[in-house]
């Protein structure tokens, strides 16, 4: 996965308990917590699923749970802290619990096995991504006082037939996993070492689970992968067709596929690479009303010379390409972006270059970051960190002040417009008010009503914050 597909979802679900009685006759509990991307929280669904399979039930109560496993992220240096963190708590649970076992899923679990578990001796097991189907006999091998790994990557893993438990959601929004990996090497990005190759999941397990969330209730699916632009099922990287005897299918088709399972069903995914995003995509979504008006289209840099010292594979006007396409096809789409303040070797007037760009795009929305070098990229390897980080800081401060002006612009333009909105849940400012989303992304409060999650509702805009919509329902 490169960087822009370790999204933080929400920053307070970072370390979230996952929770669902996943079986009711489950005599062992275990306690997920899941870090960073969304992709590692539809993993831990696929975790959930594996192991209910060998009696284990989840729970959010650490004193009951005989089993924690941690789902981690490697993307930055402070994710990998707060993850040691949490260790150093749950080694204190030990000292009074023996028999608890603690493990480490994920990114974090091939480049740090032998400093948790034989320097440090913070966890009894780490497992690596594609060896999730394993768990049940490490488990066992921690059980019979053995330390266990097994952190193989995998160029065939999809978990395409696992039907995932779904864990602490709605009951309305779910993430389906259509392909693990990637091979872009981004010389930032420490994904491709912590995940694989890319490979791509069968399509008829994706539209059956499509097909499965809707008939249980749930009225929209997020498609993720590292890349889902470069989606390619029977077809190599270039192209080629691998079986002849069977179809091809591409992003584009997958996408269409998925959005005809039926028209109630909103469609969103993420993350899309501009090198990758073609017109192909853009007019498929403006075909299908579900699918969702909304693309996370990362850029990392404003300046073409930065752009190629990060391995991106486009330059600055090759992106504004993309960028104009998306309006041209899809008009009024809402566009989000990632921005690394201070790479290797950014000057000042490549950093303005940045800032230019984010005038001329004006995102709806950004996940920005100060650079964090990580250990076997390219750019640690190739490039020294030389930005001062209080220079990083202050560059960091006015990519986000920016963003806030721009963000609040583009939600204020939404006043005064009607906009169909699926209800998700109750407000957090208030039991007497529910929350939603519409096409755009943009949360949407409104009064509660008889109205119940899972419904579709007309939103007329009468307010809002920088950030969220304030309305009232009208026919």
């Amino acid at each position: 996965m490169n960087h822009e597909g370790e999204k933080v979802i929400d920053e307070g679900r970072q370390g979230e308990f996952l929770v669902k009685e996943t079986s009711a006759n489950s005599s062992r509990k275990m306690l997920i917590e899941s870090y960073g991307c969304q992709m590692n929280f539809s993993d831990s669904e696929i975790v959930a699923s594996i192991l209910s399979e060998a009696g284990f039930s989840t729970t959010k109560d650490v004193e009951e749970a005989e089993l924690i496993l941690l789902n981690t992220c490697a993307i930055r240096d402070n994710a990998e802290q707060k993850v040691r963190n949490r260790l150093q708590f749950f080694r204190s649970l030990k000292k009074k619990r023996p028999e608890l076992m603690v493990g480490v899923l994920g990114c974090m679990a091939e480049r740090l096995r032998e400093k948790l578990l034989e320097e440090e001796k913070l966890v009894d097991l780490v497992v690596g991504p594609d060896a999730y189907r394993d768990l049940p006999n490490l488990i066992n091998s921690v059980e019979q006082g053995q330390k266990a790994v097994n952190v193989l990557l995998s160029r065939e893993e999809t978990y395409a037939e696992i039907n995932p438990v779904r864990l602490g959601g709605n009951g309305v929004t779910a993430f389906i996993s259509i392909m693990r990996g990637c091979d872009n090497m981004c010389s930032f990005c420490v994904v491709p070492f912590t995940r694989g190759r890319e490979r791509s999941r069968d399509p008829e397990s994706i539209i059956s689970e499509a097909a499965e969330l809707f008939e249980n209730g749930y009225r929209e699916v997020t498609l993720l992968g590292q890349n889902v632009d470069s989606y390619k099922w029977n077809m190599t990287s270039k192209g080629e067709v691998t079986d002849p005897s069977k179809p091809t299918l591409n992003f584009a088709g997958l996408l269409a596929r998925v959005a005809q399972v039926n028209p109630d069903l909103r469609v969103r995914f993420s993350t899309s690479h501009p090198k990758d995003m073609s017109d192909e995509v853009l007019e498929t979504m403006a075909s299908y009303e579900n699918i969702c008006n909304y693309i996370h289209l990362p850029v990392q840099s404003g300046n073409s010379a930065v752009l190629q010292r990060m391995n991106r594979g486009y330059s600055r006007e090759w992106y504004l390409d993309r960028i104009d396409a998306i309006r041209r096809i899809i008009p009024g789409c809402a566009i989000s972006t990632d921005i690394i303040a201070g790479f290797c070797g950014e000057t000042e007037e490549e950093h303005l270059e940045t800032l230019s760009l984010m005038r001329e795009v004006k995102y709806d929305m950004a996940y920005m970051f100060m650079y964090s070098e990580r250990p076997r990229t390219l750019a640690e390897r190739k490039y020294d960190d030389d930005i001062p980080e209080d220079v990083k800081g202050r560059r960091l401060r006015e990519i986000i002040d920016l963003q806030m002006s721009h963000s609040s612009d583009r939600t204020a333009a939404m006043v005064g417009r009607v906009h169909k909105v699926l209800v998700e849940g109750t407000s957090k400012r208030s039991e007497s008010e529910l929350y939603g989303r519409n096409s755009e992304n943009v949360v949407t409060v409104f009064p509660k009503k008889d109205l119940k999650p899972g419904m579709y509702v007309n939103i007329l805009a009468t307010n809002c914050t920088a950030t969220t919509l304030i309305g009232e329902v009208v026919e």
